[in-house]
């Protein structure tokens, strides 16, 4: 603002100088006409300058302008892409998050799912069953099996035998509640084993343990293999 000030005073002061050179040459009686000719000359050739000086300085100053609001608008720029990259960055944190604690829940859930694939009411005891459930359930117990594991046993050996101790695969030579191959098997806990739904259980119970640890863990792998 200081030089625009200072250039409106150069042309001001030009002006001034061009009346006084008139007025000093019309009193000494000089040479009007000419004089004033080259002293117009002269001050219009300094305004000129002057108007010239205005008009680039009132350029440069535009062009300085210009080049700092295009410098603001990159810098503007830059941070909306910074801000964007960043927003972008934590919704992928997240993302990613979201999906580890998804696969973890569902790594839970089937981890409990296969530690307890029954999640059923539980018998408050056994005599809630009769017959060879009744017994089977009595056997369990003694075999020192919780009564949470019983519905197992009973869905595994419903599946197998319903229960019957007669029950015989043609096909496979199967027999008895646990469905034991060869029945003979059964004979390494007693003589009885074709006719004793109690020798078979203890027999199917001893099975169990040594390979699947629990009714359930037995259930469990009937229901994915279809055998146990």
């Amino acid at each position: 603002m200081s030089r625009l000030w200072s250039r409106f005073g150069a042309r001001t002061a030009a002006v001034a100088l061009l009346s006084v050179g008139v007025a000093g040459g019309y009193y000494l009686g000089e040479d009007r006409q000419t004089q004033q000719q080259g002293l117009t000359a002269q001050v219009g050739l300094q305004v000129d300058q002057a108007e010239y000086a205005y008009q680039r300085d009132l350029q440069a100053g535009q062009r300085v302008e210009s080049a700092r609001q295009r410098a603001a608008e990159y810098q503007a720029k830059l941070r909306a892409a910074a801000a964007a990259k960043d927003a972008a960055e934590r919704a992928r944190k997240a993302e990613e998050a979201a999906a580890t604690r998804k696969r973890d829940r569902l790594a839970a859930e089937a981890a409990a799912k296969a530690a307890k694939p029954y999640d059923g009411p539980i018998p408050s005891s056994c005599n809630e069953y009769s017959g060879n459930r009744q017994i089977g359930c009595a056997i369990m117990l003694g075999e020192g099996f919780g009564i949470d594991q019983f519905p197992c046993l009973d869905k595994l050996w419903t599946k197998e035998s319903g229960w019957n101790h007669k029950a015989l695969n043609s096909g496979s030579g199967a027999y008895g509640i646990p469905q034991a191959r060869p029945g003979s098997k059964m004979g390494t806990v007693a003589d009885d084993w074709k006719t004793n739904p109690a020798t078979q259980i203890k027999w199917g119970l001893g099975y169990i343990k040594g390979r699947y640890d629990t009714p359930c863990g037995a259930w469990q792998h009937s229901q994915n293999s279809g055998w146990y």
